[in-house]
This record gives C-alpha cells, sequence and structure tokens, in this order.
C-alpha cells in the first residue's frame, strides 16, 4: 500500500477552522499546564484571573493547522502511520479565540522503502484582520507505504553542542494524560485503544507526539521567554521514540541567545524528541 508521490504539489483548502477560549484553555492543560501548581500558570489556564491576561501556547496552532487531518496521499496502514516530525514559525501571538483559513500543501514523498515519509505545510491566516498567525511543516512516516521507486530524500546533519547544556527540566505527564490530550482534536485510536496499538507494535497505547512537544513548548517559553508566549518565534524536532503516558522524561537546552538546539531524554538517556531546535522573538 504505496502512498502516491504524484501528490506532492496537492494544495487542500483554504478551509475555515474556529475556534474558542475553551479551546486554547483545553490544550494548555492537555500538555501539562498548571500540572505542577495550578497557580503557576494561570495566563495558560484561565480567562478571568484579576491582573492575567490569556495566553496562548504557541503549538496550540499546529492543532488548528492539522484540525481536518491529512489530504489524500494514498494508501496506507493507519495503525502504522505516526507524526515523525512537527516545525512552527509563529508571526505573532494566537488569538485566544478566533477564526483563520488554512491552506496546506504536500510538498515532499520521499521513498524510504519499505517506508514513506511525507511532508506537508499548512498556513494559518487569521479570517478577520488578514494577518498570517501560522506556518507549520508536518512530517509523517507511514510503515510498509514506500518502494515506489522514489528518492530517500536527505538526511540533513545535526549534533548536540559538544558542552554542557544550559537548561535541564525533569518532567512527566499524567498516566490519563492521552485520554485528556486526545480531546484537542487528536482521536486517533493508536493513544487511546489498545487493539488498534497492538496492530502498531506497541503494548499499549501511547502518547502523542505532539503532547510532548506542546509540554516542551510551554516549558521553552516559561524557562527562555519569560513566560510571554509571543517570545517564542520558531521550533522544531523529530519524534524518534515511543513515550507512554507517565514516563518521566528530560528537556536539555543549549540555549544561544536567539537560537538553540535541544534533545528530550528518557532516564536512560535515548532521546525522544531529537534534532530539536528554536528561535526566540529577540526585538
Amino acid at each position: 500500500m504505496p502512498l502516491d508521490p504524484t501528490r506532492v504539489g496537492t494544495v487542500t483548502g483554504p478551509r475555515t477552522v474556529t475556534w474558542t477560549d475553551r479551546d486554547s484553555l483545553l490544550y494548555a492543560l492537555a500538555v501539562g499546564a498548571g500540572q505542577d501548581d495550578p497557580l503557576a500558570e494561570l495566563a495558560y489556564t484561565t480567562e478571568n484571573s484579576e491582573g492575567v491576561a490569556q495566553q496562548v501556547i504557541p503549538s496550540f496552532g499546529v492543532v488548528l493547522s492539522v484540525a481536518d487531518g491529512l489530504p489524500d496521499v494514498g494508501d496506507f496502514d493507519p495503525a502504522r502511520a505516526v507524526h515523525a516530525e512537527q516545525e512552527f514559525e509563529v508571526d505573532g501571538p494566537i488569538p485566544a479565540a478566533g477564526t483563520a483559513h488554512v491552506t496546506t500543501t504536500v510538498t515532499e514523498i520521499w521513498d524510504k522503502d519499505p517506508h514513506a515519509l511525507l511532508w506537508t505545510e499548512s498556513e494559518l491566516v487569521d479570517a478577520e484582520t488578514g494577518r498570517r498567525l501560522m506556518r507549520s511543516r508536518l512530517g509523517g512516516f507511514f510503515g510498509g507505504a514506500g518502494g515506489f521507486g522514489g528518492d530517500r530524500g536527505p538526511s540533513p546533519a545535526w549534533t548536540a553542542p559538544d558542552r554542557a547544556p544550559d537548561l535541564e527540566i525533569d518532567f512527566a505527564s499524567r498516566p490519563d494524560q492521552a485520554l485528556l490530550y486526545r480531546l484537542t482534536g487528536d482521536r486517533n485510536p493508536l493513544h487511546a485503544d489498545p487493539a488498534f496499538a497492538a496492530r502498531g507494535g506497541f503494548a499499549r497505547p501511547i502518547l502523542h507526539g505532539m503532547c510532548t512537544y506542546g509540554w516542551v513548548t510551554r516549558l521553552l517559553v516559561n524557562h527562555l521567554a519569560g513566560g510571554d508566549a509571543s517570545g517564542l518565534r520558531s521550533m522544531a524536532g523529530r519524534f524518534t521514540r515511543p513515550v507512554l503516558p507517565g514516563d518521566p522524561l528530560r528537556l536539555v537546552v543549549w540555549n544561544d541567545g536567539g537560537t538553540g538546539v535541544f534533545r528530550v531524554l528518557t532516564p536512560a538517556g535515548d532521546a525522544v524528541v531529537d534534532r530539536g531546535r528554536f528561535g526566540l522573538r529577540t526585538a
């Protein structure tokens, strides 16, 4: 069941997506805001706290960009399809509520015979102001969907700096985190249904990679941008190992001022998010 490489260049949309402050608040809870201290992140978790303006964790824009799922790119086994990489750039704060138009383009389909890698790029544009809110690039890994004779694609080099990290943060989700995160829109049964997860080779349902990604987004905003969500300009990472809800993890960050790189590691030092990079808004 290979992907169809002729779908490269396919454009879907613009389609309209609308969200309320309830949606952005739910997303914040789903990526751990307020979990350690319910009073510590009220800007993400409440809309009516005195003297606290609501902010939106930037990675929520990715959720809005993929609300309708992937374009039609050919045949594949959904139990063997996983989110492999994610990048975004934000042009300013994501509104707590609003309406936007989303246009998605299939930009690359690489043949990793017997598997395949797909890239799409989405633009999220505010319907009222015309301001671009986010450019989002999604990489999807499709097990068994390669072998169509295409290019294998590039393998960009990435190495962690040869020095101690500037920031290390231990964190862990709750055992029911995947059940909460799926309410933000990703209802893939891989994250809730044991039988479906077993078809994909997993002993039990795994946590959404985008939940870990959103968690990291929140931590970078809090620790490198002083809690100002508009201070994070871009972020990217590759999902390299499955995570179970409740697994302890460590974020390690090398910060060079306006830009930096990161990894998310298990206690044994295995990367679950690798090749991470970010950019801060410095002006």
